[in-house]
Formats: structure tokens, sequence, C-alpha cells
């Protein structure tokens, strides 16, 4: 092996964590070096979160016009044009790579594109892109290397060559069946994209309803949403096997509970999962140890077992968002300079981008339930919040969780309009620790969806009144 090159920071992957700590180590004058294998800036700009959500709204667009009349804009016939919408989607990413790489430029980190792969505690061999090899050594050594879609092992599904969210972004016509396994966010947001361009759409989910995660009433909800825009959706449902190719002809055979099923589609959109990008790096020669899962183990300050190396985002089994992953940023940065920050109790939100959007922050029913929180629940349809009258933007509910013996805001669920603003103003609260009644009286601008909050609260039952939905002791 040829001497290495030393750096001070050594970083494999330019996901959104590692990328925010390459420019700062680099302002602050450490010699920094970040590996990656081929998304610059990571896969949130290149072929998940930003472009999904580009051509997500490329389809809302596509749903409005196609229901202009009921505003009374009168259009004639409506097309869609997927290489547009494709074209709008990769300017977009074009642009975002440009900013990547002038931050690259005027921080002075530096960046190498190849494959990475441990030889030597904190040493890394690249074989880079163009060819040829390099060898980096770093006295501190940061891992951001993500997660890939699973692909289950159906009979028959490799073989059928079937879509991911990377091949998805990338087509230039219109599925005329699109069959999605999973119901997940990202099989769900891609479900309806595809329905709203034209698409007939197929969810199949293995679980006993969508979205695993959530409570009963918001998945139902979300699956009545899809299904009265026309996506067929079946849940406890399992794959047995496929035939065929995806764009061009699939036969699924799935079991469900009235019996098995036979499906025929045109396209196979894999949504099922994530698995972390660290086999076959050399994580055995770094010391650096992984769970039974694949996931790196890290402890609360996201150190590995090594010394001196550390694990961001995905890849250390922190919550695939990328706003966590920034957080993980944040943390180690702080820790570096002699801080004492921790992944322990962060207050993370999320967004669902299906159309009304899917908010949440904080505690679920159903976490409530296995953690023997006590807690009153309140409810509000979004309908009842004025703002709706005006633009019928009218399905949905939101849901907040208050502590049962206090007034704290223990976890906030909105599907509707504008969700995630909503949500933030929740979540602020909770970060400021605000009884609820200081929402609830709140003077919010009238007309907004934000508005809806003061409604919702006052809906909360009385401490002394126990709610169907109140866990735990009181």
């Amino acid at each position: 092996m040829s001497q290495p090159e030393r750096f001070e920071i050594l970083i494999l992957g330019s996901g959104a964590g590692g990328k925010l700590l390459a420019w700062h180590m680099a302002r602050s004058g450490r010699r920094t070096a970040v590996v990656e294998r081929r998304w610059i800036g990571g896969s949130c700009p290149n072929i998940n979160c930003l472009p999904s959500k580009n051509e997500i709204w490329s389809a809302k667009v596509a749903h409005m016009v196609h229901h202009a009349a009921q505003f009374g804009t009168v259009t004639g016939p409506v097309a869609i044009d997927m290489a547009t919408v494709r074209q709008r989607k990769r300017a977009m990413v074009d642009d975002l790579i440009a900013m990547h790489l002038q931050n690259y430029q005027t921080s002075g980190a530096e960046l190498i594109m190849g494959s990475g792969r441990f030889v030597a505690p904190k040493t890394l061999e690249v074989r880079l892109n163009d060819g040829a090899t390099r060898v980096l050594a770093g006295d501190q050594v940061f891992l951001n290397v993500g997660t890939h879609a699973a692909i289950p092992s159906v009979p028959g599904l490799e073989a059928a060559r079937p879509l991911t969210n990377i091949e998805a972004l990338e087509l230039d016509y219109l599925p005329p069946h699109l069959i999605v396994l999973g119901g997940g966010y990202v099989g769900l947001e891609f479900a309806q994209a595809y329905r709203r361009f034209g698409s007939r759409v197929t969810v199949i989910q293995h679980g006993p309803q969508l979205m695993d995660r959530e409570d009963p009433d918001v998945a139902a909800e979300v699956q009545r949403i899809l299904s009265d825009e026309g996506i067929h959706v079946l849940v406890a449902a399992e794959t047995l096997h496929v035939h065929g190719r995806s764009g061009e002809e699939v036969s699924l055979v799935v079991r469900t509970s009235s019996g098995e099923q036979h499906i025929e589609g045109s396209d196979i959109l894999v949504a099922a999962g994530r698995i972390p990008n660290t086999a076959g790096i050399g994580l055995e020669k770094a010391g650096v140890e992984v769970d039974d899962r694949g996931y790196i183990r890290v402890n609360e300050r996201l150190e590995t077992s090594a010394s001196e190396v550390w694990a961001i985002g995905e890849c250390a089994g922190s919550p695939q968002f990328t706003h966590v992953s920034e957080d993980d940023f944040r943390i180690i940065r702080d820790n570096l300079a002699g801080g004492k920050r921790s992944t322990r109790d962060r207050l993370v939100p999320y967004c669902m981008f299906i159309d009304p959007p899917l908010a949440h922050v904080g505690l679920s029913e159903g976490e409530a339930q296995r953690q023997g929180v006590s807690v009153r629940v309140a409810r509000l349809p979004t309908s009842a919040v004025l703002r709706t009258q005006t633009s019928d933007e009218r399905q949905g509910f939101m849901k907040t969780l208050v502590g049962g013996s206090d007034d704290r805001i223990r976890g906030f669920t909105m599907i509707g309009a504008e969700a995630g603003e909503v949500m933030a103003a929740v979540q602020t609260a909770m970060l400021a620790d605000l009884p609820y009644p200081r929402l609830r009286d709140a003077v919010l601008a009238h007309p907004t969806m934000v508005e809806g909050l003061g409604s919702l609260f006052s809906n909360v039952p009385p401490r002394s009144v126990l709610s169907t939905r109140t866990y735990g002791a009181q």
C-alpha cells in the first residue's frame, strides 16, 4: 500500500450531515477531504427529497388543471408530458449540484469522486471514478454513507428489474398501470403523483395498514384520500410471485384475506424499506462495529466503536430524514468544540408530502399507550378551519396529545393543507415547553390554517374528565 495522504478531517459520503461538517471544518482551517461515490451533496438533492417533491408538485399542478372547472377556469384537453416533468426536475438537480460544488470550492474542502474502502484504521483506499487510486488517512474520520432501497426476496421480483425511487424519478413515459410494493411514505407519495399524472395505480402493503408507524385513524384517513383519487389499495397482502419485466408487462400473485389475486400491470415500484450502505466498505478493518441490520453502532454522541471515528445520518440508525442528519452534524460540531450535546430526547418532526400532506411531531397515541404515558386527546376536522372554505382543501384532521396531569403538549398530527407549517408552530411551543392554553388563547392571523390550532386546543378535555384515548394513570 502506498503512503497515505494525510487529512485532519476525512469524510466518507457527502450527505446532508457530512457535507455540512466538511464545509464547517474546512472553513475553520482544517485540511478536509470528502469521498463521494456518485451523488454530490448526497441523496436528498439528487434522488430523494427534493427531486421527488419537484415531481409531486408537477403532479399537483396536473391535478389542479383537471379540476379547474370547479374554480371557474375552463380548460381544453389536458395532456401530461413526462419528458418535460423530468427535465424540470433535472434542471433543479443541476442547479443544486452547482451550488454544492461552489460551497466545496469556497470552503476549501476537497471533494474526491470515487468509491472508498477501509484498508486500515482511519485509512481509506479510494478507487477514483476516473480509474486511478488514492490512499487517504484522517486524524478524525466521519461516516455518512446513507442507505439504499431494499428489494424484498419475492420470487421473480429482482428478475423483473423493478423501479426504485431513483428510476421512478427518471421516467420519461407514463406507466399505464404502476404497481407499488410498500405502503410507506415513499411509496404513497409516488403512488399519488403517478395517479395524478394519469397512471392506474395499485398499492400493495404487507402490513395490516398503510404507514405502519402511524395511528390507525391516521392511516385510515390517508387510505380514504388515496382511494378517493382512484388508487387501489391492498393491505395485509403478501406478494408471492412476480412474472415479467417492469416497463413492459408484469403479473403478480398476491395473497390477501379473501384469497389469492392476480394483478396485471406495466411497471413495479419497490418502496419497501432501506438498507444501510455499510457492506463491502471494510468497516471491520477500521474497527467499526455494526448491528444485526448493518447499521453502524454509535453512542448518543454519534461516536462509533473505533476511536476518533463518528457516524452521521441514516447509516448510524438515525431517523431517515435530511433534517435529522443535519442535526447529527450540529451534535458532532458542538461536541468537538467541547460541548455536551446528544441524540437523546430529540423532538423530531416529519412530513409525508402526499396532498394534503401529513405532518407529525412528538408522541402518537400508539406510542403513548406503549409507554404508559397519560394523555388527553383532542381532534379537529380540517374542514372546521375557515381557511378551507376559501380553498376547498377540506380533507383530513388535526390531533393533539396533551399531558393527562399537566398542560404540556406531548404530540401533534395533522393531515391537511399546509400541515408542515402548522406543525412547526406546535413544535415551537413544545420546544419552549409552553402549556397548551398559550396556543389555545393566542391571537392567530385570520384566515390561515394555523388559526385552527385555537379551535383544536379548545377541544382538549379537562384534567378531571377521562378521555377514551387517555393512557396511564391520572
